[in-house]
């Protein structure tokens, strides 16, 4: 189907996750490499509850940094305005986790910051008007990453796609389900478990039906 000038299709947002380091970078140079993955976040939890976690994360996310750039790649960090800062990239903020306001003066203005927005469409224009690059919107769909997360309606996501600000869906996401959401002007879409829970020689493969779904994404309705 041709695409109209507001016809872009999304973008792969891969977020990290626990697996022991050397494991994960295996993974992120198979994923990085295909060159589907448009947009990396480096979110460490288990990393961070180490006694010693700031200065890991910081060696951790500086190495995948280096090699995101390396695939021309940008980064946001989770939650982390300072860490941000320090690596040169950008940031994704919750809800309770640091003020736009604030990143945008610590960061470069090229960096990428995002805001949690779940399904509150008051929080989507907040963000808007605060200056974010994208407004995350979720859970989709019931997810592992995050059993417990509400999910969002059909319409709250319609309403987001129309406040005129990127938008980011994420939660429980996978090649095949995302093309439900065909026909959204939907920027990113993020996620975890459908590509980062499978084995390194499993990456490649389900990152290329990542390039297929959004290959055969609608003409946006709105």
């Amino acid at each position: 189907m041709s695409q109209s000038p507001k016809a872009i299709r999304p973008k792969l947002y891969l977020l990290t996750n626990d697996d022991p380091f050397t494991l994960l970078y295996q993974k992120l140079e198979v994923a990085l490499a295909t060159g589907v993955v448009g947009l990396l976040q480096i979110r460490r939890k288990q990393t961070l509850a180490l006694p010693d976690g700031q200065s890991v994360l910081y060696e951790e996310a500086s190495k995948i940094v280096n090699l995101a750039h390396a695939h021309n790649v940008p980064v946001v960090i989770n939650d982390d305005i300072n860490l941000a800062a320090k690596l040169g990239v950008g940031v994704h903020l919750g809800q309770e986790d640091g003020k736009i306001d604030d990143a945008k003066q610590r960061l470069q203005p090229n960096q990428i910051i995002g805001r949690t927005c779940h399904g509150d469409i008051r929080l989507v224009a907040e963000a808007k008007n605060d200056g974010a690059s994208y407004a995350a919107m979720g859970a989709v769909f019931a997810s592992t990453t995050k059993p417990n997360a509400k999910t969002i309606s059909d319409e709250q996501l319609i309403e987001g796609c129309q406040q005129d600000i990127e938008i980011c869906v994420i939660g429980g996401l996978t090649a095949e389900n995302i093309t439900k959401l065909a026909g959204l002007s939907i920027t990113y879409v993020a996620v975890v478990g459908d590509i980062m829970d499978l084995p390194v020689e499993q990456i490649a493969q389900r990152c290329e039906q990542w390039q297929q779904a959004f290959c055969e994404w609608k003409t946006p309705t709105l």
